[in-house]
């Protein structure tokens, strides 16, 4: 029974205090408190904004994380900016910019008057001194580089407004690399930190429409609207400050307390409203936007430097016996389409792989049976004296990731294969799940709506989900991420897909949107181009009361 069904009126009410002491507690101010509005746009007020996790490091290049991009995103600029209905990316701080033919060169040019919320210029020599740092690394400042800039050789400014990167190889996704979150610009006085320092939120200075007013560590963040900003992307509607005065961010774990103080006024906006509980704020009168991720699927990630999952014939087995579109139908909603690939339909790329992932327990027995696990007793399959067990830690970013699991580990017991699902707090966690011996399986996703993101997610010298000890893969991938012509890199992409899944490297179960809920009053509502919230353009109309 999914979990909302369980709850009383009693817990919901209960939420709902809790939120209204935190906030009184905070010196909350009400929803209403914005101008009041008969027509367009108007200025003033706060938004409370009610997050599930509270962040973690903010070193951009590492600040992935979508509760990051939620701070983030209001505080930084990017060269360029991914328009998100249709993916091109138009200036921002760039006004325009040269690639040359084999992509290994990039010039842009740049907005003048851009200033860093400590007045430093943005000008050609921050850009260059971040791009470095994200392209290269700085080991003495033990900063790791990003995982969106690929082949990167240096930067040149050739003038105060016109800066130049050189690439060893083509680097066909720098373009799109410069929108995204892990790009943001930031001004000297933080790129030359070292890493224990930007991950602190108190050292982001960037360009964005918000600055921090005051922060309790993983507990709320006060925003305060930077009254000179003036440089939003060219093609926004909104120029100029942002419409509130101030953005209140509280870290709300509980599924309960969010959708409670939503639903009756005590928040204006959430993110993570849980499938569950969406019919319950809809219901309520409030708007749910369930917003595309466009990268690799949510799904399982078999390690096959595992001594089980080492033989392919058992990570195929465990892909014919996961039953995907049960797990959606159970535990999700319509904005979490079945997955079909490793990719979401909207990534690009993509390639339509349901023949090679359908549901067939058979199989799956079969492949196990030809893999030499015989069931015991118990009903779990054995070998050589040694159960088929497997270990995976629960996702916390991931929606529904223990119910999910636990699906999964009932339709694996068919097949004769034990799931261990082990808490997403444990001590061990940080340690274990780089082990593969240990954690044979990641539940774990990545949204960027560029075809790098397959090589963010699986290449050894990135995110390496799988813990990859197979170096066709990763050339696969640094080919992908070097092709210059968008049709052979698509298509590379897509032979990737075709060899992940024939590897049995991963059962993807469903595309992964971010899911958020807003009072009616709240007008504006935008996103990037994968789902973090953007509140430069919101502002509260006259519905508030």
């Amino acid at each position: 029974m999914p979990p909302s069904r369980l709850r009383s009126t009693t817990a919901v009410s209960v939420a709902v205090l809790a939120v209204a002491g935190l906030l009184a507690a905070c010196g909350g101010e009400s929803p209403s408190n914005g101008a009041k509005a008969t027509g367009g746009p108007v200025y003033g007020g706060t938004l409370t904004y009610l997050e599930h996790q509270p962040p973690t490091c903010l070193y951009l290049p590492a600040a992935g994380f979508y509760p990051n991009g939620g701070v983030l995103n209001q505080l930084t600029d990017k060269l360029t900016w991914q328009n998100p209905k249709t993916l091109e990316v138009e200036p921002w701080i760039a006004t325009s910019w040269e690639v040359n033919g084999d992509a290994t060169e990039y010039t842009f040019h740049l907005r003048e008057g851009v200033t860093f919320s400590d007045g430093s210029p943005l000008d050609a020599s921050a850009v260059a001194a971040n791009f470095d740092v994200y392209g290269l690394g700085d080991p003495d400042l033990k900063l790791p580089p990003a995982e969106f800039v690929n082949n990167y050789d240096r930067s040149q400014v050739i003038d105060p407004r016109t800066v130049k990167f050189f690439f060893k190889q083509p680097s066909p996704g720098f373009l799109q690399g410069t929108s995204v979150i892990g790009a943001g610009l930031v001004a000297k006085s933080t790129i030359s930190r070292p890493y224990e320092e930007q991950c602190q939120l108190k050292n982001i200075v960037g360009s964005g429409p918000f600055t921090v007013a005051s922060q309790v560590v993983d507990k709320e963040i006060d925003l305060a609207a930077r009254k000179d900003y003036n440089w939003a992307p060219a093609s926004s509607a909104h120029q100029g400050r942002a419409y509130l005065d101030k953005i209140k961010m509280i870290v709300t774990p509980e599924d309960s307390v969010r959708v409670g103080a939503l639903t009756s006024g005590q928040a204006d906006y959430v993110r993570y409203v849980q499938a569950y509980d969406e019919e319950t704020v809809k219901n309520a009168g409030f708007t749910i936007y369930a917003e595309p991720t466009r990268g690799v699927n949510n799904g399982l990630y078999l390690r096959p430097a595992n001594s089980i999952l080492s033989d392919v014939n058992v990570r195929k087995a465990l892909q014919a016996g996961t039953n995907a579109k049960e797990v959606v139908d159970t535990l999700f909603t319509a904005g979490y389409p079945v997955a079909t690939s490793v990719l979401s339909h909207l990534a690009q790329g993509y390639v339509d792989l349901s023949k090679e992932l359908a549901y067939d327990p058979d199989r799956a027995n079969a492949l196990l049976d030809r893999a030499g696990w015989t069931r015991g007793a118990d009903g779990v399959r054995e070998k050589a004296g040694r159960k088929l067990e497997l270990g995976v830690f629960v996702s916390g970013p991931q929606p529904l990731s223990k119910q999910t699991l636990e699906l999964v580990a009932q339709q694996w017991t068919k097949i004769g294969v034990k799931l261990e699902i082990r808490p997403a707090d444990a001590g061990t966690q940080a340690v274990d799940i780089k082990d593969a011996e240990k954690t044979a399986i990641a539940h774990s996703m990545v949204g960027r709506a560029d075809q790098d993101v397959i090589k963010s997610h699986f290449h050894s010298k990135n995110r390496d989900v799988i813990l990859s000890k197979d170096p066709k893969l990763d050339h696969l991938l640094e080919e992908e991420s070097a092709l210059a012509d968008k049709a052979a890199r698509n298509a590379k992409v897509a032979e990737i897909q075709r060899y992940v899944v024939d590897q049995g490297y991963a059962i993807p179960l469903f595309e992964e949107p971010q899911v958020y809920g807003a009072a009616p009053y709240v007008q504006g509502v935008a996103f990037e181009a994968v789902a973090r919230p953007a509140f430069y353009s919101v502002w509260l109309s006259n519905q508030a009361k």
